[in-house]
């Protein structure tokens, strides 16, 4: 589970690894699973485990969540509330079948991901909105009145 805060890997806010010229186990099994697979497996196969990208940033109202998701429709996406917590899940099937003379050659794929994140108390949860173009699933998570941020005023002296 994911939260609108970015935390480094190891939990903590500093480097507490003090010798730099060995890397821990831990950072060594990170760097060996976080790898990205070979390019040929990646151009062969289709895992269907990969998560899309997401982009989130604050304005004075809102938070907005982008996630780069291309070529599917917005009837592939399921985008759910549960107890402060935003969940983002696809699944998608395909299938193509090709009949010739003397063989038939047929082609299925499938691929899904859900990516969820805790809302922070200050969302307004009731006013929600989603938008999906060109590839960008765009979730709009307004804040609560009380949460937003208020303009700078001058106070006279006097």
């Amino acid at each position: 589970m994911s939260n609108l805060v970015s935390v480094p890997k190891n939990g903590s806010l500093t480097n507490s690894n003090s010798n730099q010229n060995f890397p821990s186990l831990s950072n060594w099994f990170d760097d060996i699973f976080n790898r990205d697979l070979p390019s040929v497996i990646n151009s062969n196969f289709n895992t269907g485990i990969t998560l899309p990208k997401v982009n989130i940033k604050e304005t004075a109202d809102a938070f907005v969540v982008e996630m780069a998701v291309p070529g599917l429709k917005k009837s592939d996406f399921q985008i759910e509330i549960d107890n402060q917590v935003l969940a983002i899940s696809s699944e998608t099937k395909e299938e193509t079948k090709l009949k010739e003379e003397k063989y038939t050659r047929r082609e299925f794929g499938y691929s899904s991901f859900k990516r969820t994140f805790t809302l922070p108390e200050s969302v307004n949860d009731e006013k929600i909105n989603a938008s999906y173009s060109e590839g960008i699933l765009s979730i709009i998570l307004p804040k609560k009145d009380e949460a937003k941020q208020k303009p700078v005023r001058n106070i006279k002296i006097s």
